[in-house]
């Protein structure tokens, strides 16, 4: 137990809580333009620069997309500024990377990638344990009116999520 101890320390609470996940970039819009059918947690093929770039924090994920091509799945557009203070071997902003997966998780993904309406959407991009990670899923695009309707739930719910706690106050209040 006293392992453990000396493992986190220095850490954060947060930081311990989310297991050593320290969180670089989010794609919230993907999850609103997307209905998310399965994810995956990958690894990425990346350049030292890329790692400094994204330990200081600086990544963004909005065009971000995955390809699968022979046998392998690349990630698309995903924007990794050049690190301050590379030199000539810094990397390319938009190059495409590499992303480290189970062969058999590869093979579910490309039937279903063939299927219309289908594709790979980056998640999240973040460290777990010192490793970069991206979290893809498998998704399929919404119409402008399964947004709308996700929207009004979510309004919905806020709502009612309101009325609930305001009336618990007012209980509580007589109380």
């Amino acid at each position: 137990m006293a392992k453990t101890d000396d493992k986190n320390k220095g850490k954060s609470k947060k930081a311990k809580e989310a297991g050593g996940r320290k969180l670089v970039a989010q794609n919230k819009k993907a999850r609103h333009d997307y209905l998310i059918l399965d994810t995956y947690e990958c690894g990425l093929v990346l350049t030292g620069t890329e790692v400094k770039s994204l330990r200081q924090g600086r990544a963004s994920l909005v065009d971000g997309f995955g390809q699968l091509d022979g046998g392998e799945v690349w990630l698309h557009n995903v924007h990794i500024p050049e690190y301050a203070q590379g030199t000539w071997t810094n990397h390319t902003a938009r190059r495409k990377r590499k992303l480290l997966m189970h062969r058999y998780e590869i093979d579910k993904l490309v039937g279903k990638t063939q299927e219309t309406g289908h594709t790979l959407v980056p998640l999240a991009l973040y460290f777990l344990n010192g490793r970069a990670k991206v979290e893809i899923a498998l998704a399929k695009g919404k119409k402008e009116y399964d947004k709308r309707q996700a929207l009004r739930e979510k309004q919905d719910r806020r709502e009612s999520d309101r009325a609930i706690s305001a009336a618990r106050r007012r209980q509580r209040a007589k109380a």
